[in-house]
Formats: C-alpha cells, structure tokens, sequence
C-alpha cells in the first residue's frame, strides 16, 4: 500500500480531510433507530440503507457483522416440500431476476452448504489462540465493557441532559483509564496505561486511529459501519436520541462518539499487539473486503431468487381474492345503522369482519391508529408529557385533560403515579440488584404468591387515572390554545382522510387500540405504533370530543361537511390481547340506552368470534367460546405467559381501497386495511399522505418481524425469560451482559415448533390511478427508494378492468 493510499497526519495536527468525513458520516448515518421500552414501535432495522438495494445490503451487512437478510436455506426447502412454494412460482422468481437456471437445479442449492466470507478485525485474529485456551475473547470484552459503559451512561435521567459535544466518548475516558480490572480480567499488563495514551476528544482519536491503522480512504465507511454494528443495539438507541434532536432541529453527535470508543479499543488493541504477522494479515484481510461482498452478493442470488418465490405464492392467492368480485355489491347510499372506524392494524381486520357480519347494514372504516392527531398528551396529576404519534412525526398539539374531579383527588393520582414510577425506575435501577430484593423479597414473595393464585388485570400508572371519568380536554400549541378554526381545519382533514364526509350513521365508533399483558418490558410494541406505543384512547376520546362539539360541527357546514344532529360519536378501545371493546364516555354523550345495548351485543358477539377464530394459533384445544374467552382472558393476567398475543406476527399485504372490495375476504388478520376513495380525493393529497406515512409505518412494522426472524441474535431481544430491563427502559440485555437488544423476542414469533411470522416483504395494494401514483413516487425519493430497491411492492388495482400491475423503475408490469 503506497502512502498516498494513507490518511496522514501528525500528533499536534491530526485533521480529517472532507472526503474522510464525509465516508464516517455515512457509516454513522446507515445506524436506524430503536425507540425506548415505554414508547416502542416497530422500526426497519435497515431503513438508512434503504437507498441501496436490498440485496446489496443483505450481503454487505453479512460481509461486515455475519447478519442474516434470509432465511437459512433449510426453510425454503421445507415449504417446497410442502408445496407452499410451487414450480410456477419458483419460475417466475428466476425470470424476473433474469437467471437461466433449472428447477432442478434451484432445488439442488438449498440441499447445499455455501461458506460465507466475513471481515476479521484484529480482535478477531487476537482471538483464535485465545478461544483455544479458553480465554476471555477481545471481541466479548469489548462488546460488554462498551455496553456496560453506555448502559451507565445513558440511564434514565442522565439521557434526558445530554452533556456535551464530547460527553460520550469523555465520559468513557475518563471511566476506562481507572478501570484495571479490564487488564486482569483479559490477563494483559499496562493495558490502563494504553487508554490513558488516548487523545482527549473523539475527532483527535478517529484521526489519530486512522492514520495509524492506516485505513485505506476507500474502506472507512466499511471498517466504521463495521465497528457500530458490532454494538448495533446501542448504536441503535444512539441513532434514536440522534432522531429526537433531528425532529427537534439540534444537531446530535453522539454516534461519532460511539465510534471514536469502538475506534479506541481498536487502537488499543492495535499497540498491544506485538505481531507484525498479525496486523499484516488484518491489512490484507481489510484490501479483500471488497472482493468478499461481490463473493456474498454471487452466493445468495439464488436465495433471494427462493425468497421472491416465497413472495410470489402469497401475492398470487391474494390477487385472485382482490381481483375476484362476484359477490361484491357497490357501496350502498343508504345510511348505515352502525360505523366503526379501526386502526389499520392487522389485528384489527379479524374483529372488522366479525362485527360487519352482525349486520349488513354495519360500516367498518379503516385508518391510521392515531386517528390524525399530532398529538402530545400530558395526564392529569402529571408532569409526564408523552407523543401519542408516529415516531416519524413531532408532536404539533399538546392536549390536557379538564376534569371535574376533586383537586385532592387528583393529587391522589399524581402520588400514585409517582410513588408508583419512582418505585419501578429504582427496581430496575443497577444499585437494586441486591438492595430492592432485601427491602422488599418478603413482600415480593406474597406478591407473586396472589398473582399466581389470584390473578388481576395489570395496573397502568397513566391509563389508569382517568380510565372511567367523563373527561374533556384543552388543546394547545405553541402560539396557546387552538381556537375555533385552528380546531375545525383538524377535524375536516381527519374526516376527508377518512374518506366520511357523509352519509353518517346514527353512531359513529372511533376504536383505538392496546393490549393489555403482564410482567412484560415490551408491552409497548403490543399497544398502536402509530400512537407511539401508546394505546389510542387518548386520541379517539380527543376526536370524539372535538366531534361532538356543536360549534366545530356547525363551522364543518364550510367545509362542505354536514354532520345530523342525531348523530354520536362515541371513542372505544379495542384490547388486542382478548378482543373486548370498551368504549367511553357514555352518559356524556347521552346515547339511548335500547340503541346502546344492541351495540354492545354487537360487539360483544364479534369479540368473541375474534377470540375463537385466533383461539387455535393460541393453543387453545377448544371450540367452546366460554373456554376460549376464559383462556384468553386468563393470559392477560398471568405474569408467566410470554405468549399473551401474537400482535402483528405475519403482517403481509397493506391494501388502500374502499372496504367494499374487501368484505368477501378472508384476510386472516395479516393485511392492514385503509379505506380510501380515490374519486373524492382532489389532487391526490390524501393519497399522498397514505403513501408517504401510513405506508412508511407498516413498512417499519413490516421490516421489523422481517429481520427479527431473518437474524434474531442482531435485530431480536432472543429468548424473553433471560430479559433484564436495562436503564429504566432504555431496553433490555438478554441475560446480565452482552450488546443492548433491540427487535422481537423469538416466543413473539415462534410457538416453540414453529414459525408464527413468514418473512415477506410487504405487498401494497392501491385501489388508485396509476398516473396519481407514480407521480408521488417520484415526487418522494424515500418512496421510489423502496419500490424500487426491492424493500416492498407497490401494485395498482383497476377494478374497472380487473387487473393489478406492479410499479418497478418507473414501469408498470402487467401482473394479472
């Protein structure tokens, strides 16, 4: 290697030149983020290298960090056996990757092993005598000192006043050079003397590590992400604060920080070395990386041919339900006795179709979880504020509560919720490992003794507080409180959204949705993800409220929406986990009691046809719907269950069209559903929103169990008996150690025998013009970005012609 192939610099002026920065930038800006424990929703663990083909990805990423974008070659062959996959699909799959290949010779690959090729570091060279003495290994030391460090670090409270510029990496210094026990553990001399030989700032490290790695210019982006993904789950909680202070226009250096500590080591590790034989091999090694990933690339192209099968066999049998309108009547004019609106979500499309069969007069509506609201919410008797959005989104209203209630009865909640929180952060916190289980082992012991034997519905500190109250609530941004129009403009939007405009029912139900489970740190990632991880009734109880308010109803006659003064909104709560519904606030609204009781019959029906129709996924051995609904109900309060609901495992297809087109289908709760009405939508705005939010999140949540199958050990929390809670809720170690872990665990995808999620990329059905389509996708980059790298499919469905035809580069392929 010449030394015009070197970064050079020297000890009083070491720099980066902007080529440099601009490759280390890029390695820390392909790091996606993962929300905290009390607000997790499902993330594409992939969504910063969405710009780069997915198959380029899969085989850099297995290239960098050994991580899996496919499924082990054994599985495939197992669902050909099990003509899941057929040769008409595995043939379409080799045509549309232009391979000229048998099917015999397909099928001959999966019964074959492929040796993958992977970086070493100089760790990893370090490590093979040391592996063979049963030594402590270089890599597991530094993974766990780096993971310990930041779990100390970012601990609840400490992450809310991010320091400084430098407080990561000085924080880290400072704590490592006192730190002799790493040099007896790993039983090497003067190792505390190399850290304190390290430069005081992270950008005088990375410089000084480059230059004496002497890191080709065009490997450091590939040895930088390669050094992050190696504690990818706190380079991921990293990436999240880095996300908030984007939101909130700051800027946020954190992950060059992160880097500058794996650099360190890698430095330190560097000059412990006494081998030239060694450090010339990881040199060679590092001029192959290349080489390895078009290796990689060549290796898994008839992987990913079997994957798109796999694809292929879903999309076909779906079409053909799509496609298939024989016993679809037109939306009917006549007004209907009931309308729901539900979340999208996936769980939502079992209890829709149960409840539209009570009555053919019964409409379901399906839309975006957080109803439209940009919500923040701040409880009662709280200083907590929490989004009750999409993470995508910032918060524009903030929405309190008024409440009748007696002050010192809100002063009772607000000692509840803080003695109640105070309590948990401190028994989660590192000092109560010993201490809390002394102070409070005996009255843990009696706890756990009356859950086992006399279980109850688990307790929120937040929902709990005014669950049951008749409440109203006050909206406010920045310039004070919304006014009249600001309040009415938010209503109109969120109804054209809703494609309901008119033809209103007597009762209109705005159903949110959460679950409701125990002893469970993920608890969260069962609630809305388009709240936030929060459940929705927050927002359905605001939107009621707003539409039930005789002034913003009146102004709506403006907008071109006339709402019968007979008509009701009324907020529920749909909880996932034993499909009852709950609804709200019903002697404010002053509804019949006669019209109220035939609705809860209704719903009352349909929770428990949903129960039965997921009973057998569950492990139910019953028929009887009194045994399903007890078991059901009895999983929401067992503190041992680490299977209380399945949430959104093998999501598939997100279908935008009226729910007309889809009554007559069985689903099989694996499609989210979004009414939308392309002929009323002017200029295409709503489509455009569906397109660039709605279909945004499901591709997250979709992405999300794709990769938590794919590779649990990186994008998955593994096994949730061995989960610790990690810095109040930060997230969790599997066990006392290793990386913070981020995704599913395997028992929210796996029943013990065998896979609960199919890992497909999620199919998009539009029911909308193509030229309306694909001038948003070329509007947005993000968006071409998806459909045209291979991260989902984008189809159009022309019900007038019966066909679908996908979009891809630009061209609409004829399907079906």
């Amino acid at each position: 290697m010449t030394t015009t192939e070197h970064i050079k610099s020297n000890n009083a002026t070491k720099t980066l030149s902007a080529p440099i920065k601009e490759a280390i930038d890029k390695a820390c800006n392909s790091i996606a983020p993962t929300w905290p424990l009390d607000q997790f929703i499902a993330v594409n663990p992939w969504w910063e290298m969405t710009d780069q083909p997915f198959e380029s990805v899969a085989a850099k990423l297995k290239t960098l960090a050994d991580i899996n974008c496919l499924m082990p070659r054994e599985y495939y062959l197992k669902a050909w056996e099990n003509k899941n996959i057929l040769p008409s699909h595995l043939s379409k799959a080799a045509k549309e990757q232009n391979l000229e290949i048998t099917e015999e010779s397909l099928v001959s690959h999966l019964k074959t092993k492929t040796k993958m090729m992977q970086i070493q570091m100089l760790s990893d060279l370090l490590d093979n005598p040391r592996n063979l003495n049963h030594e402590m290994s270089w890599h597991d030391e530094i993974v766990h000192q780096v993971s310990q460090f930041c779990a100390a670090f970012f601990n609840q409270g400490s992450m809310l006043d991010y320091p400084s510029e430098n407080g990561l990496y000085q924080s880290w210094l400072s704590m490592v050079r006192q730190d002799i026990g790493i040099e007896i553990l790993m039983g090497v001399k003067h190792l505390s003397s190399a850290f304190k030989a390290l430069p005081d700032t992270p950008k005088a490290l990375i410089a000084e590590a480059i230059d004496e790695l002497a890191i080709d210019k065009d490997f450091i982006c590939d040895y930088c992400q390669a050094l992050l993904l190696s504690t990818n789950g706190w380079a991921s909680w990293v990436a999240y604060l880095r996300w908030q202070d984007r939101l909130n226009g700051k800027n946020n250096c954190a992950m060059n920080e992160l880097l500058a500590i794996r650099m360190a080591w890698a430095l330190v590790i560097w000059r412990h070395c006494e081998s030239a034989e060694l450090k010339q091999a990881w040199r060679t090694n590092m001029r192959n990386w290349p080489a390895m990933m078009g290796v990689n690339l060549s290796a898994q192209q008839l992987d990913w041919c079997w994957q798109r099968a796999s694809e292929i066999a879903y999309q076909e049998n779906l079409q053909a339900l799509l496609l298939n309108q024989t016993n679809v009547s037109e939306t009917k004019s006549e007004q209907p006795i009931l309308q729901a609106a539900f979340c999208i979500d996936v769980r939502s499309e079992v209890i829709r179709r149960a409840l539209e069969k009570q009555d053919a007069k019964i409409q379901t509506i399906g839309f975006a979880g957080f109803f439209g609201l940009p919500i923040e919410y701040q409880p009662a008797g709280s200083e907590l504020v929490r989004p009750q959005l999409p993470g995508l989104l910032k918060a524009a209203v903030q929405v309190q509560e008024i409440s009748d209630t007696q002050q010192s009865t809100i002063a009772k909640r607000r000692n509840h919720f803080l003695s109640k929180a105070s309590w948990l952060k401190f028994s989660r916190s590192a000092p109560a490992t010993f201490t809390y289980v002394e102070a409070t082992g005996i009255f843990y012991a009696y706890k756990l003794l009356k859950a086992s034997l006399f279980p109850s519905s688990n307790q929120h500190p937040i929902n709990d507080l005014n669950a049951n109250n008749e409440v109203s609530f006050s909206l406010s941004n920045d310039q004070g409180a919304l006014s009249l129009i600001d309040k009415k403009n938010l209503v109109a939007g969120i109804l054209g959204a809703m494609s309901l405009t008119q033809n209103f029912a007597p009762v209109v139900l705005l159903i949110g949705h959460g679950s409701e489970t125990c002893n469970n740190p993920y608890a969260a990632g069962l609630d809305c993800g388009a709240c936030g991880g929060q459940t929705g009734e927050v927002n359905v109880r605001v939107l009621a409220d707003l539409l039930n308010t005789s002034e913003i109803r009146a102004s709506l006659i403006q907008d071109g929406i006339s709402i019968p003064k007979e008509t009701v909104f009324i907020a529920g709560l749909h909880n996932t986990t034993n499909d009852n519904i709950t609804l709200y606030d019903l002697k404010k609204q002053g509804v019949d009691e006669e019209q109220m009781r035939q609705i809860n019959t209704w719903l009352a029906t349909a929770s428990s046809l949903a129960r039965i129709e997921r009973s057998s996924k569950l492990g139910i051995a019953s028929n009887k719907a009194e045994v399903i609904t007890k078991s059901i109900l009895n999983r929401t309060k067992d503190w041992s269950q680490v299977r209380p609901e399945w949430g959104l495992a093998n999501n598939a297809c997100f279908i935008v069209a009226p729910r007309s087109r889809t009554t007559h289908i069985n689903l099989q709760g694996r499609s989210f559903l979004h009414d939308y009405i392309w002929q009323k939508d002017k200029d295409f705005k709503i489509l455009e929103l569906i397109m660039t939010a709605p279909m945004i999140v499901t591709h997250w949540i979709n992405m999300q169990y794709y990769a938590s199958v794919t590779d649990n050990t990186k994008y998955g929390t593994g096994n949730k008996v061995l989960h610790n809670v990690v810095g109040g809720n930060l997230g969790v170690f599997e066990g006392n150690g290793g990386d913070l872990r981020i995704g599913l665990s395997i028992q929210s995808l796996h029943d013990g025998k065998q896979w609960m999620h199919q890992p497909l990329r999620l199919s998009v059905y539009l029911d909308a013009p193509q030229s309306a389509i694909q001038d948003i996708v070329n509007k947005h980059a993000f968006v071409k970005n998806l459909i045209n790298n291979n991260w989902l499919y984008l189809f159009s469905v022309d019900y007038e012609s019966s066909q679908i035809s996908r979009l891809y580069k630009d061209d609409w392929q004829f399907i079906k």
